[in-house]
């Protein structure tokens, strides 16, 4: 039969090669096995190939007849395969009779090899990364004429043969899928992975390599759902996807911020990132089924989430039932965390007006409240601060996260003006005894200020009654609000720009520390990232990977803010209105209790930094260096007391084994290579004086699709050399291994691309061979 493989491509040279270069080649290429998987069947074909390509290119009289015939064909070793790719990966195979030579271009070298050859040739072409190749050629004998072929034994012991055509496609799946990845096909990948381990499921073989697919799976799971949540709403079946396999990992997690593994490799902060950022990929009823649910686990920032899909959905939709059932949410966070805001919005919106007002008193969030209190100078009461504030928190905080909210406008005055609004507001009760109504200013500070006492205590508070939604309001308050609304909504005043606006989504995205309950675990987020930050995973096997790289923005959450907790002190400051009701004398009381605790405070120090100078005075007399003995090196700023090589020579080797100092220089010099060689200046020929084939290929062939693509990325590396061990029978080759935490932002365009983009920790083995004094890399793996 013939396969599309020439001599040169089987040593991985240019047809311009030296004998030298002919010979290093050939050795690498017989030093270097396959995996021990294979059987000794697959691997002496393979060698059997070698050796024939190395005969007759290495003999001058049979390499001019081979390069004659040679030449007279287009040389295209990127040709693609005749086949779909979507077709050869699902194993749809049009006409399953289809052999290899038949698949074989014409314009393309090829070579007669025997049937029992077969094998060895889709192991090379494996390695060279022919990935669609090998499973256009090997699929056929999957099927039934073909496979009835392969049982009889035509190409080798079928007990030994049929696995490792299986195992070569499956790996040719694995890499495949990789590659995809790396590109952000994100579902094609996934299909690639798939195929790969139903070859292996359905013979029972290799359970390590299906691990490693399975694992490559778990880790693409966040990519694919932000990439299925992205598509438009006609695609109801693919977004429907992508929701089950959300649902698949929240159930592994057990919750938002739950302790289980869903071997996505996402902390509790990326997987909060990784939410945030494909809320705006869902609608608001989407989210509204999706975080209620959740917060039956129970779970804060379900709670919390659910809270902000209730509100869009009951203002946008003008249902104010679903706000009531967000007032009552609320009521069990407000038990333990500020969200007095949250619930002064609630408040207003179902016409609570002293509700609201009573709420506010009890906020901490001094930049809203003093815009609040500067929108309603001149006013009774802080209504029309309110109003202006909560109008454009919908508008900025609020439906920006809705796939079906992201343009709406929000307007108090026609939401008042509604029909459905105003009939269900008249038909909430009137009022309510003060002892029976959980907003009370009295009930909400006595539950805020006790709750380091009762968190302890109070384990099942989730399974708590929830109060019903109640209220001590009027038709007049409500007449109230809705006029002031129609004012803000047409008021023209101070912009809010300046103003930390209602933190909903930032507290999310920066740990949701604020709204934690005794049975969630409490988050801290460091900073903003993205899915692409959020996932930071990324394909495993390659050191440039895709990112975890998300998604799944594939969405940007919005980076924590902090909003300064004000003293109750600082209420009692305001402009006149509801915050200025308190007794004068409870005023005059917290004044001098203020003072009492400046004073202690300023003493406390002054003592504090006395000791502490004493303590540093006798540590100088205990510890005073002794003095130097003998000539001191002369040691300069300006002048390196060793020589240091420039930055772009050549590593030099010694001579004898691999040592670790000459390992950590070998590592390091690569992956500043690798910085190099796919920034922004695409320093591809760098590759040269570090790598050698058969890896040496396959890291071109990604920096010049990098570059096709206008894609470059900026590296961040930290290395450490676990283990060196040298060839006892040839000191020029060597194994190690090496812990590498390596951190990439790619950009696309001159933009970052977050989906792109990851952190990760990998540990590495490479293989290492010492050619004319210095070190290259020869392959890599990662473990």
């Amino acid at each position: 039969m013939r396969i599309p493989l020439d001599y040169y491509r089987i040593l991985g040279l240019p047809i311009q090669a030296t004998p030298e270069q002919l010979q290093v080649a050939y050795r690498d290429r017989t030093l270097q096995l396959p995996r021990r998987e294979y059987s000794e069947v697959a691997i002496a074909s393979r060698k059997e190939l070698l050796d024939e390509a190395y005969a007759v290119l290495s003999d001058p009289e049979q390499r001019s007849t081979y390069d004659q015939s040679f030449l007279e064909k287009t040389y295209n070793p990127e040709s693609s395969p005749s086949l779909p790719l979507e077709s050869i990966v699902s194993g749809i195979v049009p006409g399953a009779e289809t052999t290899a030579t038949e698949a074989i271009d014409p314009n393309n070298p090829s070579l007669d090899i025997s049937k029992e050859q077969f094998v060895g040739a889709l192991l090379i072409l494996q390695e060279l990364g022919e990935y669609e190749l090998v499973l256009q050629l090997g699929q056929p004998y999957l099927h039934s004429r073909d496979s009835i072929s392969l049982d009889k034994g035509h190409l080798g012991d079928p007990q030994l043969v049929r696995p490792d055509i299986f195992l070569t496609l499956a790996l040719a799946c694995l890499e495949l899928g990789r590659e995809q990845w790396q590109l952000g096909r994100y579902e094609n990948a996934a299909l690639s992975l798939e195929t790969g381990q139903e070859l292996l499921l359905s013979e029972g073989l290799f359970p390590t390599v299906r691990g490693e697919i399975q694992a490559d799976l778990y880790k693409l799971r966040p990519y694919r759902i932000l990439e299925l949540l992205a598509l438009p709403d006609e695609n109801i079946a693919e977004r429907r996807k992508g929701l089950q396999l959300l649902q698949d990992m929240l159930q592994e997690r057990q919750g938002i911020d739950g302790n289980g593994d869903d071997q996505s490799g996402l902390s509790i902060d990326d997987f909060l990132r990784f939410i945030q950022q494909l809320r705006g990929y869902l609608t608001a009823a989407q989210q509204q089924t999706l975080f209620e649910a959740e917060a039956r686990r129970p779970s804060a920032v379900a709670t919390y989430l659910a809270v902000y899909a209730l509100i869009a959905r009951g203002f946008a939709q003008r249902q104010p039932a679903l706000i009531a059932r967000a007032k009552q949410m609320l009521m069990r966070l407000g038990r333990r965390q500020d969200v007095h805001l949250e619930q002064a919005v609630c408040a207003l919106l179902l016409g609570q007006t002293e509700e609201a007002s009573h709420a506010l008193e009890l906020s901490h969030e001094y930049e809203p409240l003093a815009f609040i209190r500067e929108q309603s100078q001149g006013a009774p009461d802080l209504l029309p601060g309110l109003c202006l504030y909560g109008e454009r928190w919908l508008q900025n905080s609020v439906f920006p996260h809705f796939r079906d909210l992201a343009e709406q406008t929000a307007s108090l005055k026609d939401y008042f003006a509604d029909e459905q609004v105003q009939a269900y507001l008249e038909q909430l009760p009137e009022s309510t005894p003060t002892a029976n109504n959980e907003w009370s200013v009295t009930a909400q500070k006595k539950a805020y200020t006790t709750t380091g006492a009762s968190a302890g205590r109070s384990n099942g508070h989730s399974r708590d009654r929830e109060p019903a939604v109640v209220g001590s309001y009027s038709s007049r308050e409500r007449d109230r609000a809705a006029q002031t609304a129609s004012l803000a909504g047409g008021s023209d005043r101070a912009s809010v720009s300046g103003v930390s606006t209602l933190p909903a989504s930032q507290r999310v995205a920066s740990g949701t520390s604020r709204v934690a309950e005794p049975t969630t675990q409490a988050i801290n987020s460091s900073g903003d990232s993205s899915v692409n930050t959020a996932v930071k995973s990324a394909p495993p096997g390659r050191s440039t990977k895709v990112r975890s790289e998300a998604e799944a923005s594939r969405v940007r959450p919005a980076s924590g803010v902090s909003t300064p907790s004000a003293e109750p002190g600082h209420l009692d400051q305001s402009p006149p209105g509801h915050l200025q009701r308190l007794p004068e004398r409870r005023k005059a009381a917290k004044n001098r209790r203020s003072i009492l605790l400046v004073i202690a405070g300023v003493v406390g120090i002054g003592l504090i930094g006395w000791l502490l100078i004493a303590w540093i005075q006798k540590i100088q007399q205990s510890f005073s260096a002794p003095a130097l003995e003998g000539e001191q090196p002369m040691v300069e700023l300006a002048q390196p007391p060793i020589p240091i090589p420039e930055s772009d020579s050549q590593l030099i080797a010694p001579g004898g084994p691999l040592t670790q100092d000459t390992a950590q220089q070998v590592i390091q010099t690569w992956l500043s290579t690798k910085s190099q060689v796919f920034g922004p200046d695409y320093q591809i020929d760098r590759l040269n004086q570090i790598l050698v084939d058969p890896v040496l290929s396959v890291w071109r062939r990604r920096a010049q699709t990098n570059q096709q693509r206008n894609i470059y990325a900026q590296y961040n590396h930290q290395v450490k050399v676990t283990s060196v061990q040298t060839n006892p029978a040839n000191s020029d080759q060597a194994k190690l291994e090496a812990a590498v935490k390596e951190e990439a932002r790619f950009y696309q365009n001159g933009e970052i691309n977050q989906a792109l983009s990851y952190d990760e920790n990998l540990r590495v083995q490479y293989e290492l061979v010492r050619q004319d004094g210095q070190w290259f890399i020869k392959d890599m793996a990662v473990r």
